[in-house]
């Protein structure tokens, strides 16, 4: 166990031993664009009190976490949000994990005025476009050792 009561290593029979998202809610992300990575690494600097924890949605967390809320396993145009029994997806799931954050970051909770159905399609924009502007890798790379230990995939070695 780790000072924070997490197990260090989950489960080989259970991904989710020692995920939780009460605690530490957990941020989804398509594990092979670049976009999504350059996302994870600002919100590891500005989530000064290290409260998420992430997985790729590839990932035998991801996959499980997924099921486990009724959500598709293959589509990965999404980003999500495990927060406690709650899962949010797209412009919400981003909205919910900026108010977290610092000044002036936490600011953009106030978009959650406008119209989710607008939210959601300037999401869907950046979604359908993202490998074409900021590429993509050919795998889920093993993340620096300073960020890997806020992964709910422990194994990443």
């Amino acid at each position: 166990m780790s000072e924070d009561g997490d197990s260090d290593v989950a489960s080989n029979d259970d991904p989710l031993a020692g995920v939780d998202p009460h605690r530490h809610p957990v941020i989804l992300f398509d594990g092979v664009c670049n976009l999504c990575h350059g996302a994870i690494r600002f919100l590891v600097r500005h989530d000064a009190e290290g409260v998420f924890r992430f997985a790729p949605l590839e990932s035998p967390v991801g996959q499980a976490l997924l099921r486990e809320r009724g959500l598709p396993t293959e589509d990965h145009d999404s980003f999500v949000l495990v927060e406690g029994d709650d899962t949010y997806r797209k412009s919400t799931a981003a909205l919910r994990v900026a108010r977290r954050l610092g000044l002036p970051w936490r600011l953009a909770w106030e978009l959650r005025r406008v119209p989710l159905g607008v939210r959601d399609a300037v999401y869907d924009v950046v979604a359908a476009y993202r490998y074409d502007v900021f590429g993509r890798k050919e795998s889920c790379e093993v993340p620096e050792p300073e960020v890997r230990e806020r992964f709910a995939e422990r194994a990443l070695e």
